[in-house]
């Protein structure tokens, strides 16, 4: 009984590739990809001449018969144009078919867009939340946004280069002010993470044309911080008297019960002002 592999293939580099991916590609009877002429290409370049079969968005129920018959006798390749298939490309429903038949389902890992932004934008990486690519509606767009927008996770969307302005001003709106990593043309020779907040991105991205496919990873939501209750003034006045004796200085005391009393420091410093005058 044969195996569906997935296989990741490179976003850009070809030196991405890894060699268990290239072996498994040269050993299976078919090769199921998103567009075959650019896997024609792929498999060109290593010398590798496994028979192809198309399957992508507009053809991927019709073809689950073909590649579930070419399971009965042996392995198949399900790869997409770059990067880890299944990922925001087609395979879900080759997969679950796969599984319903009983056949055995393997990751050959390897490149992803999503994965290699996230990384390398200067954000959390311990909790993120990808979501494809943004809607194209406005209204779909900005419903989603909204939906994720109190969400402490990074958040990591794709976007073309025709709507990326329109969409950035949609989360600037929405999220606010948040850190953003913007990526294209990773692991090429014209790779570029642009890094900065939303309204930059915005004011850029005015400036300079979009080109080629985005990756947006967005900080997530500060988490609020946590209710102080509020200090009567008595307790305050008489916390400032006793600092000096404790031996803080002035500064740091002003600091401490900010963050400790429920006042602002311009309230703390107000009040360290009375305390003074009273001592003179």
């Amino acid at each position: 009984m044969g195996t569906l592999y997935l296989v990741a293939t490179p976003i850009g580099n070809l030196e991405d590739i890894s060699p268990r991916a290239l072996r498994i590609l040269s050993e299976v009877r078919l090769i199921a990809a998103e567009d075959t002429r650019v896997t024609r290409k792929l498999l060109a370049h290593f010398d590798i001449h496994t028979p192809l079969t198309s399957y992508y968005e507009h053809n991927k129920l019709s073809k689950l018969k073909v590649i579930l018959d070419a399971l009965a006798g042996g392995d198949v390749a399900l790869v997409s144009d770059a990067g880890t298939p299944a990922l925001n490309d087609p395979g879900y429903e080759l997969v679950r078919a796969a599984l319903e038949a009983g056949y055995n389902v393997s990751p050959v890992p390897g490149p992803s867009a999503p994965v290699a932004a996230l990384t390398a934008s200067g954000l959390p990486t311990d909790a993120f939340l990808y979501l494809g690519y943004l809607p194209r509606k406005i209204s779909e767009r900005r419903a989603l946004i909204d939906q994720v927008s109190n969400l402490t996770y990074t958040l990591i969307f794709l976007e073309a280069p025709h709507r990326l302005f329109d969409s950035l001003a949609d989360l600037q709106t929405i999220l606010g002010e948040r850190p953003i990593a913007i990526a294209r043309e990773l692991t090429k020779l014209y790779e570029q993470i642009w890094r900065g907040t939303l309204s930059e991105a915005c004011e850029y991205f005015t400036r300079h044309e979009p080109r080629g496919e985005f990756t947006l990873v967005i900080g997530g939501k500060e988490p609020a911080l946590r209710a102080v209750a509020r200090w009567s003034e008595e307790h305050i006045m008489s916390v400032l008297l006793a600092g000096p004796e404790a031996g803080e200085s002035p500064a740091k005391l002003a600091a401490r019960l900010a963050s400790e009393s429920g006042w602002n420091r311009r309230e703390v410093y107000k009040l360290a002002a009375l305390v003074k005058a009273r001592r003179s």
